[in-house]
């Protein structure tokens, strides 16, 4: 039996994405596969935006709403549920259509996901205070010394992803940068086309701005409600999801409504934003589309 195809379907929050992809999957009898790092959690269909159960009738959905919030889901730890996923379509021969705004995780599908040891806590720890102590510059000569492609590509001011870098290459004798050139992708070139939707900047915000107002409508406020009641960790994944903090304020009495409703939509903005920047940056070769179908996606 061939292959069956792959089809990648990346973009910013409110660009279609879904929706297009229950377009496509209409045609081709195609299983849809969540790449989205906040969809996973089950806690928060609605503040996510995650497909409705009408939405879920029309095609096999999968890796939606299949996390606990309590849980924390790491790239590979997404990668290492999606592959056997894969390889049953294809046993199966439907077609798979992976649907997301997460980059890292396209990314880790195209162009690989480096098998990086543990760093113990004791390294990064290490590497932080150094950086804190010798401030950035020395730090940076500092990373030269281990890992040169590292410091030459990381941002100024990015301590995270420096000390990171310094911890890796102390702890394992090994560079990041070698790590991740000895990757390979996780799906072989050739079997997958792959496209990102681009809509107008202004045309998005204006969706990202509708589509708040409809979460806090249908149900949002709800869901933070009972997520906040379970007393989890506020460093969890699925409680910095974009709006948590926001309506966790106005249940709390600390904002209006009105404020909640403002803030939410400029942090659903920056987000889109940060998404097309990514996007533009790491998928220039992507095909593109810049249509915004008529739907809440």
């Amino acid at each position: 039996m061939s292959r069956p195809a792959i089809t990648l379907i990346a973009g910013p929050t409110a660009s279609g994405k879904s929706r297009l992809a229950l377009e496509i999957a209409a045609r081709t009898g195609a299983a849809i596969i969540n790449a989205d790092s906040q969809q996973l959690y089950a806690d928060l269909r609605v503040l996510t935006a995650r497909p409705s159960a009408d939405d879920e009738t029309q095609a096999p959905h999968h890796l939606y709403g299949t996390v606990d919030a309590a849980e924390t889901w790491s790239v590979g730890r997404w990668t290492r549920a999606i592959l056997p996923l894969l390889e049953t379509l294809r046993a199966e021969g439907r077609p798979a259509l992976i649907v997301g705004g997460t980059g890292l995780y396209f990314n880790a599908l195209t162009r690989g996901l480096a098998d990086i040891p543990d760093v113990p806590g004791e390294a990064r720890e290490a590497a932080m205070a150094l950086y804190d102590t010798e401030g950035e510059a020395a730090f940076r000569l500092r990373l030269t010394t281990v890992d040169p492609a590292a410091e030459a590509a990381i941002a100024p001011g990015d301590r995270q992803r420096l000390t990171r870098a310094y911890a890796v290459a102390r702890a394992t004798g090994r560079s990041l940068s070698d790590w991740r050139a000895s990757t390979r992708p996780l799906l072989e070139p050739g079997t997958y086309d792959r496209q990102v939707i681009e809509p107008d900047r202004e045309a998005l915000y204006a969706a990202c701005d509708a589509r708040v107002v409809t979460m806090l409508s249908g149900g949002a406020i709800d869901e933070v409600r009972a997520l906040a009641g379970r007393g989890l960790n506020p460093a969890l994944p699925a409680m910095k999801a974009v709006g948590v903090r926001e309506l966790a304020a106005l249940l709390g009495g600390e904002i209006t409504l009105a404020a909640a409703t403002t803030a939410i939509q400029q942090a659903t903005r920056n987000y889109a934003k940060r998404q097309l920047t990514w996007f533009r940056n790491q998928c220039a070769d992507w095909k593109r589309t810049g249509r915004l179908p008529p739907a809440r996606r």
